[in-house]
């Protein structure tokens, strides 16, 4: 995230809204132009969580990097989510047209096909198979209710 000033202000930049494109037979996927603004002329991908993959700035990307090296390596949830999270990420530039290429192993990982879903998650980008994505909705849609009363105090106004 970016941060800048508004009437003197800081103003923390988020990435949110639900976009939908097509990735071509190169593995090529068209980055809204919002979110490229956000990004820079670069972002960093890697595995994500659910089965489909994370998108961060550089900068967000590096503060994440600082969180994981402070985890113990001693523990094995550490140890395995850093694995998991590290090996699979990739700096992509974006090209003159804001498309980024995805390596075949993180489009296998995620299991993209041609309909492709892009959302913003205020820090950062996901990138979901539009079925993927579809059924993460179907199967989660009843119990958001009960999820944000379980995470928000009362005292909170969505």
């Amino acid at each position: 995230m970016k941060c800048g000033t508004k009437w003197g202000k800081v103003v923390m930049m988020m990435l949110s809204g639900e976009y939908r494109h097509v990735l071509d037979e190169k593995k090529r996927l068209i980055i809204p132009s919002k979110i490229r603004s956000e990004m820079g002329s670069n972002m960093v991908i890697t595995r994500g969580l659910d089965g489909c993959l994370f998108g961060y700035s550089e900068e967000n990307w590096n503060g994440i990097m600082e969180k994981l090296n402070t985890l113990p390596f001693t523990k094995k949830d550490a140890r395995n989510f850093t694995r998991f999270l590290t090996s699979g990420a990739t700096l992509l530039e974006f090209d003159k047209q804001g498309r980024i290429v995805i390596p075949t192993y993180l489009s296998n990982y995620a299991e993209l096909s041609k309909e492709i879903v892009i959302i913003g998650v205020i820090g950062r980008i996901e990138i979901w198979s539009k079925e993927k994505w579809e059924q993460f909705m179907n199967n989660n849609f009843e119990s958001l209710s009960d999820i944000s009363e379980n995470l928000f105090d009362s005292n909170l106004n969505l």
